[in-house]
C-alpha cells in the first residue's frame, strides 16, 4: 500500500472552516478529522488501488468486504425506517406552508445520511485491505521439511554447502546460520539458547563466556574467567543474567559481564537447568546433591541427595517441570522439590553410564544415551521402551529434541538428525547428516527456538547449520521472554508479569493437570475418608471370617516332645533316699499345719497367748 496524499483544503473563508469543523466532528473515528471531499477522495483512492491488486489479493480484499457487509448496511436500514416514518406521520394538523416543505424535503437528498454512508463505506474499504494485508503478515506458518521428489533421492545426502550455495533451497536470510566459529584456545565449547533464540551463550572449558546476538551476529558480551574451568552455563528468566558453573561454586553474571551473586552452597556442579515457570535454578554435579535455588528470592527452596555418585546427564521436562537425572550406573531418576526422595527410577542401560538425556515439548518421550553407544527411546507414560537406534564413531555425548520433535544426536565427530516420526516409530534411516571432522567428540547439541537452526559445541569452537523443519514458525503470544523482537519496556513489562505468575515449587509433580484443579473441603475430605476405612474394615473381616471357616482344626500337643521335659517324666518315676527323705519331710510339715489348724479352731492358741509373757505375746 502506498501513502495517500492529503488534498488541499476546499475553502479558507471563516463559514467554510465552521462548516468543515463541523464536518470533522461527524465523522467516524477513522476519518475524524477529514472533510467530506476527503472522504469521497480517500474512498476514490482506495478502491483505485484495489483495481490494481493482483486478482488474488483483490479476491482477499472482498472477501473480507463481503463478510463485513452487515457493518455497511445500517446507514442503509436507517435511511428506510427515516422514509417510512415520514411516511407513516400524521400530517392532518400541517399548514399548506408546513406540507409544501415536507413535500420539498422529501424530494430532496438527506445530505447527512449520504455523508454516513460514504464515511461507513470508505471505513468498510479501508478495514478489509488492512485485515488483507494483517492476514498476509500474520498467517500461521506450518514447519517445512525436506521433501525429495523420487524415491532415487534422500534427504540424508543433503549438505550443508548445497543448503547455503543453493538459493532455492534456502533464502538469503536462511542461508546466513550456517557458519563456523574456530575458537581453539578454550575449547571445549557448551553452547545455550535463551527462550527467544535470540541470544546464544557460548561457555568454553578453559573460562572464555561470551553472548552472541543471533540477529546481527554482534558479540553482546565477551569475559575470561582466567585460571578457571567452566563446567556448564545457562541462561537465566532472559538473556539479560547467566550463571555459570566454574571450578568451585556458581556465579551469576549480568549481560555486561559483571559479577552479580556467587551461589556458596552450589560446590562442583556439571549439570544445570532453569525452571522458567518457577524461577528456580537446578544443579548437581559431582557430590550427587541436587539443590533448587530461588532466584527471584535468593532462597534455597531443597536439597536431595541422590546417593547414586556423581551425575553429568541432567534435564527438565517442558511437560511438567521435573528434573530427570542420568546416573552411572545405568539408571534415570525424576525428582521434584517437594520431594527428598525420587519420584520414579528407570534402569535404561544395563552397565553402561548415562551419557546425555532429552525430552520432547509434549513430555511423552524421553531420549538416552548410554556408553553402550545406543540410544534408546522410552515412553513416558507407560515408563517403558520402545526401541532404540545405534550409534557410530563413539558414544552419544548430547541429545536435543527440536519443538517440533526432531531428534539430534552428536556421537565422535558427527550430528544425526531424525524425523519426527523416529520417535514414536523406528525409522529406518535419519533425516539429515552433519560431519565436523577432526574436533570431536561434540560437547554440546541445541536446537535454536523458532529458527530451523541448530547450534554445536565442540572443540574447535562452535559451528551452526541449518536442519530445515526443527524450529516452530509461529510465536506463542501468551508465553514470556519469547518475542525475540520485544524492546526493553517490553521486556521489563514481561519480568514483572512472570514474577507476579511464578508458580510455586509444591506444584511440580508427575502429573501437572492436579494444579489448578478445585480442592474439595475438610468436611467432605474426612467424609469420603472414613466411609474408605469403613470399607476397608468390612473388607477385612469379611476376609477374616472366610478364612476362619476354612481353616482346619489341627492336634497339636505343643511342648510335648522337648527334651528337658522328657527327662523330667523320667526322673519323676525314680524312687531312691533322697526321694524318700524328701516325702518324710513333706508329711512332717502337713501333720504340723493340720495340728495348728486344730488348736486354732478350739481356742487354745487364745489361752496360750494370755499366759504367756507379755515380750512373747506379739508372737502369738
Amino acid at each position: 500500500m502506498t501513502k495517500d496524499a492529503t488534498p488541499p483544503p476546499s475553502s479558507t473563508s471563516d463559514a467554510a472552516d465552521a462548516s468543515s469543523s463541523h464536518k470533522r466532528r461527524q465523522a467516524g473515528f477513522l476519518t475524524r478529522g477529514m472533510t467530506h471531499a476527503e472522504i469521497l477522495s480517500r474512498r476514490k483512492s482506495l478502491r483505485a488501488e484495489l483495481h490494481s491488486l493482483p486478482p488474488d489479493e483483490r479476491s482477499r480484499v472482498l472477501s473480507h468486504l463481503h463478510g463485513d457487509a452487515g457493518r455497511g448496511d445500517l446507514s442503509r436500514s436507517r435511511i428506510a425506517n427515516l422514509r417510512r416514518d415520514d411516511r407513516d406521520r400524521d400530517t392532518r394538523n400541517l399548514t399548506d406552508y408546513q406540507s409544501r416543505s415536507l413535500d420539498k424535503r422529501r424530494a430532496k437528498p438527506n445530505m447527512s445520511l449520504q455523508r454516513s454512508m460514504h464515511r461507513r463505506e470508505t471505513k468498510r474499504l479501508q478495514n478489509a485491505m488492512l485485515a488483507a494485508d494483517a492476514e498476509d503478515i500474520l498467517r500461521p506458518h506450518v514447519a517445512g521439511k525436506v521433501e525429495v521428489e523420487d524415491g532415487m533421492e534422500r534427504t540424508v545426502q543433503l549438505t550443508q554447502r548445497v543448503l547455503r550455495h543453493d538459493p532455492n533451497m534456502l533464502p538469503e536470510g536462511v542461508a546466513r546460520n550456517v557458519y563456523d566459529l574456530e575458537l581453539n584456545d578454550y575449547g571445549p565449547y557448551r553452547l545455550r539458547y535463551d527462550r527467544s533464540g535470540r541470544h546464544a551463550l557460548l561457555a568454553g572449558h578453559g573460562g572464555h563466556v561470551s553472548v552472541v546476538d543471533q540477529h546481527t551476529m554482534a558479540l553482546r558480551t565477551e569475559f575470561h574467567l582466567r585460571g578457571d574451568t567452566i563446567r556448564d552455563a545457562c541462561f537465566l528468566h532472559n538473556g539479560s543474567m547467566m550463571a555459570v558453573s566454574q571450578e568451585n561454586n556458581v556465579y551469576i553474571y549480568d549481560d555486561n559481564g559483571a559479577e552479580i551473586h556467587r551461589l556458596d552452597g552450589h560446590r562442583r556442579v556439571t549439570a544445570m537447568e532453569f525452571l522458567p515457570y518457577h524461577w528456580l535454578l537446578a544443579t548437581i554435579g559431582n557430590t550427587g546433591v541436587l539443590q533448587y535455588q530461588d532466584t527471584s528470592t535468593g532462597a534455597l527452596i531443597s536439597q536431595h541427595r541422590s546417593k547414586l555418585g556423581p551425575c553429568h546427564a541432567m534435564r527438565q521436562s517442558p511437560f511438567n517441570s521435573v528434573i530427570h537425572l542420568g546416573h552411572t550406573n545405568g539408571t534415570v531418576t525424576l525428582w521434584s522439590p517437594s520431594s527428598s526422595e525420587y519420584l520414579v527410577k528407570m534402569l535404561c542401560h544395563k552397565g553402561s553410564p548415562i551419557t546425555s538425556l532429552a525430552i520432547d515439548r509434549g513430555g511423552r518421550y524421553m531420549v538416552t544415551g548410554g556408553g553402550d553407544s545406543r540410544v534408546k527411546i522410552f515412553d513416558l507414560r507407560m515408563y517403558k521402551e520402545v526401541h532404540s537406534y545405534n550409534t557410530y564413531g563413539g558414544p552419544p555425548s548430547c541429545l536435543d529434541i527440536s519443538q517440533t520433535g526432531m531428534l539430534g544426536i552428536g556421537h565422535g565427530c558427527h550430528t544425526t538428525y531424525w524425523s519426527p516420526d523416529a520417535l514414536r516409530s523406528k525409522a529406518k534411516e535419519p533425516y539429515m547428516k552433519h560431519q565436523i571432522s577432526g574436533k570431536g567428540p561434540m560437547e554440546s547439541l541445541r536446537f535454536r527456538p523458532y529458527e530451523d537452526v541448530v547450534g554445536i559445541g565442540h572443540a574447535g569452537g562452535v559451528s551452526s547449520i541449518v536442519v530445515p523443519g526443527s524450529g516452530e514458525p509461529n510465536l506463542d503470544s501468551m508465553e514470556h521472554f519469547t518475542n525475540p523482537y520485544m524492546d526493553s519496556k517490553q521486556r521489563r513489562e514481561a519480568e514483572v508479569r512472570s514474577l507476579l505468575e511464578k508458580l510455586s515449587p509444591d506444584m511440580i509433580s508427575l502429573d501437572p493437570d492436579v494444579v489448578g484443579g478445585i480442592e474439595e473441603s475438610n468436611l467432605i475430605q474426612r467424609q469420603q475418608r472414613l466411609r474408605d476405612m469403613a470399607m476397608e474394615a468390612d473388607a477385612r473381616k469379611a476376609a477374616k471370617d472366610e478364612e476362619a471357616r476354612n481353616k482346619k482344626d489341627k492336634k497339636r500337643m505343643r511342648g510335648r516332645s522337648k527334651i528337658a521335659k522328657k527327662l523330667r517324666r523320667k526322673q519323676k518315676n525314680i524312687v531312691d533316699e533322697n526321694v524318700m527323705k524328701l516325702r518324710e519331710l513333706r508329711d512332717l510339715e502337713r501333720a504340723e499345719r493340720e495340728k495348728r489348724q486344730r488348736v486354732a479352731d478350739s481356742g487354745e492358741g487364745e489361752a496360750e497367748a494370755e499366759a504367756a509373757p507379755v515380750a512373747l505375746k506379739r508372737f502369738f
